[in-house]
C-alpha cells in the first residue's frame, strides 16, 4: 500500500502544472508594459499605461511592479497576479529610473526634470523627502544594508551617495560624460556608473567615496563613439558583471575581480536595460530599436533568441 501511495504521490508532481516567471518590460513608445511567461516566451498580456514608461522595478515580495511613467509625472503599480494597474502615485516632474529598499517601505524616484531624488512612503504613496541632486538625475540604486542610495546626474557628470536615514547628499563623484546607471555590487563593496558618453565604467567605493577603478571597451570593426555603457547587472554569484553597450548592440562580459572585459555577447540593437533570472542562469536585454528582448544563455554567454514586444523597449524585471 506505501508502495501505490508513493507512486501517486509521484505522478501527481509529474502531472502538476509548472508556475512560470512573469517578464515585465516597459515599452516607451507604445504606452504599455508587455508581459512574457519565461518558459513559453509567449506574451501573456500587454498591460497599457501612461504616456512615455521607462524605469521600471519589481518589490522584494514581488507582488508589485512600479513603472515610471514621465510624461504623466507619476507611478503606475501594476499587481503581478491581475496584471491590471491597481493605483498611481505621484512622483515629481519626469520620473526615469527608480529602485526599492530591499524592506520593501521606500521607493527612490530619479525625477530628471528638476533635479530631484523623490522618496516615496509604498504603502501610501506619501512623499518622504525631495533630495536635491544634479542636473537630469536618472541612475537609482539602493545599497544592499539600505544604508545608502546612489544616484547619477547626466548633466552634471556626477554620482550622487544619499544617506537614507538623514536624506542627504554625503558625496557627490565626478565621473564621465552622461553617467546613466549606477548599481551596488551583490556585497555592496562598490557602486559601478556606466557613462554613455564618455564610454567608460566607474568602480566607486562608497565608503571613500573615491572612484578605484575606472575602466573603458575596445570592440573590433565598431566606432568608439558607439561604444555607449548603459545597463549594468550582476551575475547571481557576483563574479561578472553584464554593461549593455547601447549601440554597439552588444553586451560586455566584465570580471568583477579584476575589471578584465572578458567577452562581447552580440543581441538586438541598442540594449538599454537588463534583468537576470531567479536562478542566475538567463540574462534578458530590452533592445530599444529592434523592439525586442534578447535572452542570454550565462552559462555559455551567448545570445539564444529573442522575441518581439512593443515599441522602444526601454526596462525589464522578473518575477519568479
Amino acid at each position: 500500500m506505501r508502495h501505490v501511495s508513493a507512486a501517486f504521490a509521484i505522478l501527481l508532481c509529474l502531472c502538476a502544472p509548472a508556475f512560470a516567471g512573469k517578464i515585465f518590460i516597459s515599452n516607451e513608445k507604445d504606452n504599455t508594459v508587455t508581459v512574457i511567461d519565461s518558459d513559453t516566451l509567449q506574451i501573456i498580456k500587454t498591460v497599457t499605461v501612461g504616456k512615455r514608461p521607462r524605469g521600471i522595478a519589481i518589490t522584494p515580495d514581488f507582488k508589485e511592479v512600479m513603472v515610471c511613467v514621465g510624461d504623466n509625472d507619476r507611478l503606475d503599480v501594476i499587481d503581478t497576479e491581475t496584471l491590471e494597474v491597481t493605483r498611481t502615485m505621484e512622483t515629481g516632474p519626469d520620473p526615469e529610473l527608480l529602485d526599492i529598499d530591499h524592506a520593501g517601505e521606500r521607493i527612490y524616484v530619479a525625477n530628471e526634470d528638476d533635479g530631484f531624488v523623490t522618496v516615496l512612503e509604498r504603502a501610501t504613496g506619501k512623499v518622504l523627502a525631495e533630495i536635491e541632486v544634479g542636473v537630469e538625475p536618472e541612475g537609482m540604486s539602493v545599497s544592499p544594508d539600505d544604508k545608502l542610495v546612489a544616484a547619477t546626474s547626466e548633466a552634471t557628470s556626477m554620482a550622487h551617495i544619499i544617506d537614507t536615514e538623514t536624506y542627504e547628499v554625503v558625496a557627490n563623484i565626478l565621473v564621465d560624460t552622461r553617467p546613466r546607471v549606477a548599481k551596488f555590487t551583490h556585497d555592496g563593496k562598490h557602486v559601478w556608473v556606466s557613462s554613455e558618453i564618455g564610454g567608460t565604467v566607474a568602480v566607486i567605493d562608497p565608503k571613500t567615496f573615491e572612484i578605484v577603478k575606472k575602466f573603458g571597451f575596445q570592440i573590433p570593426g565598431v566606432r568608439p563613439e558607439l561604444i555607449q555603457p548603459m545597463g549594468i547587472v550582476f551575475s547571481k554569484d557576483g563574479k561578472l558583471a553584464f554593461v549593455a553597450i547601447g549601440r554597439a548592440n552588444r553586451v560586455a562580459v566584465v570580471d568583477t575581480a579584476t575589471f578584465e572585459v572578458k567577452n562581447f555577447i552580440l543581441i538586438g540593437q541598442r540594449p538599454w536595460h537588463m534583468a537576470l533570472s531567479p536562478d542566475g542562469t538567463k540574462l534578458y536585454t530590452a533592445n530599444g530599436l529592434t523592439n525586442d528582448l534578447t535572452i542570454i544563455d550565462v552559462a555559455n554567454l551567448k545570445a539564444v533568441k529573442s522575441v518581439p514586444v512593443g515599441r522602444l523597449p526601454w526596462g525589464v524585471v522578473i518575477k519568479p
